[in-house]
């Protein structure tokens, strides 16, 4: 059986679905690859095979308006062997099953079909969505939606969700799927957490850096330098009250330039989904007061050459 730790650092792993891996949240580490799906072996052609071929019943989720558990009427071609009139029967009933829903399950079933777009749109793990959906659900019932727009706690939801399981997301990521004003969704999950009693810890600047240096296509020597000078960092408690992701994407550039993977300001900003004067801001602190400016200051001379040319 797996341990839930990573083997170099003793950090937190979680499961990519999408990629089929397992990482740690520390270090960014890839603990194991080419995971096995578990789903059925075999396809489909039609009605029957399907039916013959089941094990099990559909499995319950958070992410159906029924949780899966409602036998619902289909559409299948079969419905068309029958007279006329036993059709008109089976499509009256249909339309009633759609008919009957309270205000929140039908806010519900509008709200589980914006978070999944949400989840595949920021390829989110099926974990997330499940969780997500659960937290909306529990909101809805209790009367947190009311006097909020859907979008606001379908947002929060995903986003606690994805601190709950260490997967990284930024709150400006999130809101600018909608779009959303990022202080909207913000005052929300802020809200959602202090009526349901959820204790969220801070974002920590490590959580980001394994993401943002994969998408610069930095090699794996440049995140460890970055995890190396965020953790100098906290120690030092450079960081606190500094926004995580201006934190790891200054570390990553500082690494960058003492591994002489260079990438600019703007890239790594733009990755980072922050700006270049957070960056510059950022970089100065953490060279200035972990003494990394012997060590960068002639490669950032270089660089800042280059860049005005």
């Amino acid at each position: 059986m797996q341990s839930d730790e990573c083997p170099d650092c003793g950090g937190k792993l979680i499961s990519d679905d999408v990629r089929g891996e397992v990482t740690c949240a520390k270090c960014g580490m890839v603990v194991d690859k080419n995971i096995l799906d578990y789903g059925q072996e075999w396809r489909e052609f039609n009605w029957d095979q399907s039916q013959n071929r089941r094990r099990s019943g559909t499995p319950s989720s958070f992410t159906k308006s029924d949780k899966g558990m409602t036998t619902e009427i289909g559409k299948t071609s079969d419905i068309y062997s029958l007279s006329s009139d036993k059709r008109k029967q089976f499509f009256i009933m249909r339309k009633w099953q759609r008919r009957i829903s309270t205000p929140i399950e039908r806010n519900i079933k509008f709200a589980l079909t914006e978070l999944r777009r949400v989840s595949a749109q920021l390829n989110l793990p099926n974990i997330i969505t499940e969780e997500s959906a659960r937290l909306y659900r529990i909101a809805a019932e209790n009367g947190l939606v009311r006097g909020r727009s859907m979008e606001s706690v379908v947002a929060g939801a995903t986003y606690i969700a994805c601190k709950k399981y260490n997967v990284p997301r930024t709150l400006k990521e999130i809101a600018d799927v909608f779009p959303l004003d990022i202080k909207d969704v913000g005052k929300t999950y802020r809200f959602i957490c202090r009526q349901l009693g959820i204790k969220i810890l801070p974002p920590n600047p490590l959580d980001y850096v394994h993401r943002f240096a994969n998408d610069l296509e930095l090699p794996a020597e440049v995140q460890t330098k970055a995890i190396e000078i965020i953790m100098d960092a906290q120690h030092k408690e450079i960081t606190s009250g500094k926004g995580p992701t201006g934190i790891a994407a200054a570390a990553l550039y500082i690494a960058s330039l003492i591994v002489d993977e260079k990438r600019t300001q703007r890239e790594v900003a733009d990755i980072a989904g922050v700006t270049e004067v957070t960056i510059r801001n950022r970089y100065k602190e953490l060279i200035k007061k972990l003494n990394l400016e012997e060590k960068v200051d002639k490669l950032h001379a270089l660089e800042l050459k280059e860049e005005a040319v």
